[in-house]
């Protein structure tokens, strides 16, 4: 069997019973678990047994629960389906099962719901009930029967209901979502088809979409994802499903829209969190800082401006998003965004607008970067931070800067040197700066830094080298950013095997460091070294003075290369 594919037992041949249900998905993949996990909730002692699905738009909550429905048909004498998400639509099809009902001794016109409910408590089999695409607890509990033989199942965007009937349907993993769309469009191509569901966040309702797409057209899983990748939005809102008339882009919409009206705060967090890497977001720490607020664009300032500072508001508002499962709490302030919804919320924006949204993420990201992430106290949050840092920071910016410090200070030294060689690139590529402005040649130290740290002491060796050159040419053979570079040169030609070479270079420069720097600059220097490692790691950016350990360098290198202690 292929991978995802799942072959549906035959629905059971039920007469003259009370059933309204949706056809079931031609194919569901990846929901065995998640079934069977409901069977055991809904098949205990307790009656009537609730369980209320809830994720977000387009996670396959109606599928699941009809697909649990129809399974379950030979168990039950009545199973129904009511729409949920309109009061108006919901009491009308409790009317239509009641007049089904026709039990005249317990069915009152007037109070249709009521009457169900009463039919419910004696009913003489098992019954089964899905109330569908509810808003919340308070919207539905009304139509719940509270006495018979039954099983209730509800879908929900809300993640607010009782822990005891609560059960999120994620989404798809990987895996599955691609042998799903091989399996739905017949193209075996599994790179594609696994590219595609990363790139759909495996959610059903968009793979389901695209494969329609794909096989309505012709073409081939490759070419989908290729136009998806410059045209995600335009396709997401394309086509219909069975069972589901609203595309993806509407499904998202609405509730985004819905979101606006009713919590303007939360609204803007959604933009917000569309703004950054699909990886948890530390709140807590980006919404700290209530000065922030200041270098927004007016319009996000009125918005995000009432979460600044304020952690209750905070709450708020993430609590208003879990109303259409928009966020999923990731930990201690931690809340996690669907890679859909975040492009479908920007998608939705002007492109002024969107470009103010992002500024603001910018803007918050750069202020929670710590001021010194030399401190082992700052890399936790740092940590947080990085791909978010990496989502929306430029490689020039101070914050980005700080990030790649921080990895080669908590001793991620491969990751800093490949950050840093992406800083030094964009010095030199950006007009601002050039080849031999000070804060390239600076990235450039940091990078033949961490290469040597990562264990290629002849790289280091080398770029040192290179960078001496250029700062003797510039700044002139004693100044105080040419004399840590052949500091560093000296250094790591010793770390590379040549103590000869090294010595010999260090006593070069003894003698002026001595005349420029003077003794006791040079041993806050030495001291500054020992507490840091390495003060080539500016807290801010800028290339260091000078670091003139000189005097044990020399020693330890005269030992080694056979010339005695002196």
């Amino acid at each position: 069997m292929a991978v995802g594919q799942v072959v549906q037992p035959p629905r059971p041949e039920v007469a003259a019973l009370p059933v309204s249900l949706p056809p079931r998905a031609a194919l569901l993949a990846g929901r065995e678990e998640l079934l069977a996990s409901l069977d055991a909730r809904l098949s205990g002692a307790d009656s009537p047994r609730v369980v209320a699905l809830h994720g977000l738009g387009g996670a396959g909550k109606t599928s699941v629960a009809v697909e649990y429905a129809h399974r379950h048909l030979a168990e039950a004498g009545l199973a129904w389906q009511f729409p949920a998400g309109d009061p108006a639509l919901l009491l009308a099809e409790f009317a239509r099962l009641a007049a089904q009902l026709g039990a005249r001794e317990v069915i009152d016109a007037r109070d249709p719901v009521a009457s169900v409910h009463g039919v419910l408590a004696a009913f003489p089999a098992a019954w089964m009930l899905i109330f569908d695409n509810a808003s919340g607890q308070e919207a539905v509990q009304p139509f719940l029967p509270t006495a018979g033989n039954g099983r209730v199942l509800i879908t929900s965007q809300s993640a607010a209901w009782p822990r005891s009937w609560a059960v999120q349907v994620p989404a798809l993993d990987t895996e599955v979502a691609a042998g799903f769309l091989v399996n739905r469009t017949g193209d075996p191509d599994e790179r594609a088809a696994t590219e595609l569901a990363e790139g759909l966040g495996g959610l059903p309702l968009a793979l389901e979409q695209a494969a329609a797409y794909i096989q309505a057209t012709g073409t081939t899983l490759a070419g989908y994802l290729a136009v998806f990748q410059d045209r995600r939005a335009e396709l997401l809102a394309r086509g219909e499903t069975p069972g589901h008339p609203a595309d993806m882009a509407a499904t998202l919409g609405l509730a985004l829209s819905r979101l606006a009206a009713e919590a303007p705060a939360a609204a803007g967090l959604a933009r917000l969190l569309a703004c950054l890497a699909p990886e948890p977001v530390p709140l807590n720490l980006l919404l700290a800082d209530a000065k922030v607020a200041g270098e927004l664009a007016p319009d996000v300032a009125a918005v995000a401006g009432l979460l600044l500072g304020d952690p209750v508001a905070a709450r708020d508002a993430v609590a208003a998003l879990r109303r259409y499962s928009l966020v999923t709490p990731a930990g201690d302030g931690l809340v996690l965004v669907h890679r859909l919804a975040q492009h479908v919320t920007l998608a939705q924006l002007p492109a002024e607008v969107a470009g103010q949204w992002q500024q603001a993420a910018v803007a918050l990201v750069e202020a929670a970067v710590p001021a010194d992430t030399a401190l082992p106290a700052a890399w936790p949050v740092c940590a947080l931070l990085l791909p978010h840092a990496r989502a929306v920071l430029a490689l020039t910016s101070d914050g980005m800067w700080q990030i790649a410090a921080y990895l080669g200070n908590s001793g991620s030294y491969l990751a800093a040197r490949d950050l840093f060689q992406l800083i030094a690139d964009a010095y030199n590529e950006d007009d601002a700066y050039g080849a031999e402005h000070p804060d390239t040649l600076a990235a450039r130290a940091n990078l033949a830094l961490w290469t040597g740290m990562a264990g290629d002491a002849a790289g280091a060796r080398d770029q040192f080298a290179a960078l001496l050159r250029i700062y003797e040419r510039v700044s002139g053979a004693e100044h105080p950013d040419t004399l840590p570079t052949g500091h560093e040169l000296a250094r790591w030609t010793g770390e590379a095997g040549d103590a000869a070479g090294a010595r010999d270079q260090f006593a070069a420069l003894l003698p002026i460091s001595e005349r420029v720097l003077g003794a006791m600059r040079r041993a806050r220097r030495y001291q500054a070294w020992h507490r840091g490692q390495c003060l080539l790691i500016d807290a801010i950016r800028p290339f260091p003075t000078f670091s003139g350990a000189f005097c044990l360098a020399l020693a330890g290198l005269a030992s080694r290369a056979g010339a005695g202690a002196g």
